[in-house]
């Protein structure tokens, strides 16, 4: 459903009345856009945006233009939010947003799930967590072309979801009573937080295999990516009321990059212990690696066929150290407590949301 600001709140001026006009333009393009309900042609929507070839780039545009609007509405309605006539309009909004998340939202027959919160801070932090979530699918679509600047689209994206886990869902906590999406939870944007900082640092250690960086390092980077997902796990299931409809393939996407990094770990480990001449122990840690890597195999198609040839590589690996060991080094192979621990180095850090408001006065006939 559409919001139309000057349809709701009532403009003392005709310079308020076109910051309301503008806002409701800006969402309803917003709208369109991503739900692909617009009837603008590619060529036109290209030319609109200054040339933008990216679908994402476009949409991420678009949000830059409506988030000032919105940050400085919110700026004066908080000014009289206590007036009974403002609490009225804001409540006439009716500000609805589906789920991603929910797997409700994904198996409803009757279309997406519409959560409903009467108030403008759920508005703008909906609109930053979109925000977010396209700087992060933007960072995906350049991945392969421009690591550098990949890795700092994550951290920005891992700055807007901290910026909302602490300075703009907080504030709607006291509405406990009404449902809310995952999306609009402080825990759920700290865990998107984190696996953006997972994600920069998995470009950051393609950067690093390029330079050719130690396989002793890549290990540590490696595993500082694995206790990052393992934080991101502990908070969602230490909020089991919060998350029980939360989407399973969503869980299966973080155990799946946390497994699939532990077992990198510990082939870079194998690796250094063997350039170390302790080819018992890189035999030992291929091994270890190998059954913890088996018994997490993804049942996503997708992900079964990455984790399946890190395995293949893994276990060509151990073959050629375990031939190594019998016909030159003799060493034993030790197991279990016997095996070197897995360190983890964590390097990547959000960059800071620094909001952005269009300081226009606007004034209100309450």
């Amino acid at each position: 459903m559409h919001i139309v600001f000057e349809d709701v709140f009532s403009a003392r001026d005709p310079a308020t009345l076109e910051h309301l006009k503008e806002l409701s333009s800006r969402r309803s393009v917003i709208e369109e856009s991503i739900n692909q309900s617009s009837f603008i042609t590619e060529a036109i929507a290209r030319e609109m945006s200054g040339g933008l070839t990216s679908h994402c780039l476009r949409d991420l545009q678009k949000l830059e233009q409506y988030l000032p609007l919105l940050e400085n509405l919110i700026f004066h309605v908080d000014l009289v939010c206590s007036n009974h006539r403002v609490l009225r309009w804001i409540l006439e909004l009716q500000i609805r947003w589906s789920s991603a998340l929910s797997s409700s939202s994904l198996f409803n027959l009757r279309g997406p799930k519409f959560f409903q919160i009467d108030n403008l801070h759920y508005e703008l932090g909906m609109t930053l967590y979109l925000y977010a979530a396209l700087l992060r699918e933007r960072a995906i679509e350049i991945l392969p072309a421009d690591l550098v600047q990949s890795a700092t689209l994550f951290r920005e994206a891992s700055g807007v979801f901290q910026h909302l886990a602490n300075e703009v869902f907080p504030s709607l906590q006291s509405a406990q009573s009404v449902e809310r999406p995952l999306e609009a939870t402080p825990s759920m944007c700290t865990v998107m937080s984190i696996i953006c900082l997972a994600e920069a640092q998995a470009v950051t250690i393609r950067k690093a295999e390029e330079k050719g960086t130690t396989v002793g390092l890549l290990a540590k980077l490696h595993y500082g990516i694995t206790e990052l997902l393992g934080e991101a796990t502990a908070i969602v299931y230490s909020n089991t009321k919060e998350y029980k409809d939360i989407s399973s393939s969503f869980l299966e996407f973080i155990s799946s990059c946390k497994a699939l990094h532990e077992l990198r770990s510990r082939k870079y480990l194998a690796e250094s212990v063997k350039i170390g001449e302790q080819v018992g122990v890189a035999v030992g840690v291929l091994r270890d690696a190998l059954i913890n890597g088996k018994r997490e195999l993804p049942g996503e198609e997708s992900w079964r066929s990455i984790f399946g040839k890190e395995i293949d590589a893994a276990a060509d690996m151990l073959r050629k150290f375990e031939n190594e060991n019998e016909f030159v080094w003799h060493e034993k192979i030790p197991s279990g407590d016997e095996l070197p621990r897995l360190q983890g180095n964590k390097i990547a850090n959000a960059l800071p949301y620094h909001p952005k408001r269009w300081e226009r006065e606007l004034n209100f006939k309450i």
